[in-house]
């Protein structure tokens, strides 16, 4: 929220060139003058194509969900927080229609390829969204005995077969189908497409567009098929950003072919402000604070468990350190006065996942047999002592605090 708060928008320009079917639009530029200027020279000049780069291009399909990113897609699609989330796949688990919530694993064992096929087939067939689409199942894709430490990753059960699903609570059912795309997606074909990129000249500078050709829906055919079928879905930002103007396709062009320019126009932007955090965001930023700081071999990276994570932001919510602000469709999560005041007046070492860091091994070496439970807690209480002994008020903190407390 400090960067936000200081952030000073910089204006910039880009120059669009309008071509024959398709536009191009250059560098940006700080400064206004000079981009009217290459405007102006750019009427009077030949738009020269200097390359035409082909490339095929596939995505392979996403990880099967452990709790945090099943988390973080449900709010970003649906809304719901971390703790809605876990509640209703609790739920799920509960009626035996999901497996295990409390997981931070994206993969199956080996014992499981051999079910599979046949659990997706139950899967595809008890889904409204993927009507007309083939389901094909590649189980080497989410297999791996390796990434999967006390729980395999979050998938539906066979007891779908036959189940009520418009019997279950709206949340519920959104989330049982937020998790049966995912494994429909995680075992089909990858999305495969060319990509164009066109570079032109004009007037001595350089000016780029890119065109896509879909060649095979594959996995990404369910994914938009799912997000059409929701009322308010944040548009894909991946399908956007590639998204052009007249449908991705480029004409036929050819290294050193002249073409005519319609128009040019300067257009004006502004640099923008990092993003609040949401609950998506914000259980991201959770998952990897403090990663490259700790060591190699530490327990637990990050702040949390899966199975923390929603309750800690609940706490900070229901203890008013942090609020829940919607803006539109996003809700963000904003630190209150009090708690940038906390923050204000903790010392260094209390605001680091490090210090939690640095436990968990200790705790792994008490664990271990290597130290005495005694001498890990002499360890706490020194570093107590020490943090109260040499604890300076910061001047003017009361003024942060104004009910004394």
């Amino acid at each position: 929220e400090a960067e936000i708060d200081t952030f000073k928008p910089v204006p910039f320009y880009t120059i669009v060139l309008e071509l024959p079917e398709f536009s191009v639009s250059g560098e940006r530029m700080a400064d206004k003058a000079a981009a009217e200027q290459l405007k102006t020279a750019c009427q009077g000049a030949d738009v020269t194509v200097k390359k035409v780069e082909r490339k095929d291009k596939t995505e392979k399909p996403p990880a099967l969900y452990d709790l945090t990113t099943l988390q973080r897609d449900a709010n970003r699609l649906l809304g719901y927080t971390a703790q809605q989330t876990l509640d209703y796949l609790q739920n799920l688990y509960e009626k035996k229609l999901c497996t295990y919530p409390r997981t931070d694993s994206r993969y199956l064992t080996s014992d499981m390829a051999e079910g599979l096929p046949v659990l997706v087939n139950l899967v595809a067939n008890a889904m409204p969204f993927r009507k007309g689409i083939a389901i094909s199942c590649d189980e080497a894709l989410v297999i791996n005995d390796k990434k999967v430490t006390d729980h395999h990753a979050v998938i539906p059960t066979r007891n779908l077969h036959g189940a009520d699903l418009s019997g279950l609570p709206v949340g519920e059912r959104m989330i049982l189908e937020l998790v049966a795309l995912r494994l429909l997606c995680a075992v089909a074909e990858p999305h495969t497409y060319s990509e164009t990129a066109v570079t032109v000249e004009c007037a001595g500078a350089e000016f780029t567009t890119k065109g896509k050709t879909v060649k095979r829906p594959g996995w990404r055919a369910l994914d938009a098929a799912y997000r059409a079928g929701l009322k308010n879905a944040e548009p894909d930002k991946e399908t956007e950003d590639k998204a052009l103007p007249d449908g991705g396709r480029l004409p036929e062009l050819s290294e050193g072919q002249t073409l005519p320019l319609s128009s040019s126009a300067v257009k004006e932007g502004k640099t923008s402000p990092p993003k609040h955090f949401t609950e998506d965001t914000l259980l991201s930023a959770m998952e990897t604070a403090g990663k490259d700081e700790m060591p190699e071999d530490a327990e637990r990276k990050g702040i949390g468990t899966p199975a923390t994570r929603a309750g800690i932001l609940e706490k900070l919510v229901s203890t008013g350190f942090v609020e829940r602000k919607k803006q539109k469709k996003t809700t963000n999560l904003i630190p209150t006065q009090i708690g940038v005041s906390l923050i204000t007046v903790l010392p260094e070492q209390l605001q680091s996942p490090l210090l939690t860091a640095e436990w968990e091994h200790q705790l792994k070496e008490v664990e271990r047999g290597e130290v005495k439970p005694s001498e890990f807690m002499d360890g706490i209480c020194n570093m107590l002592r020490d943090l109260v002994g040499t604890y300076k008020v910061i001047d003017g903190s009361q003024v942060l605090f104004p009910s004394d407390r």
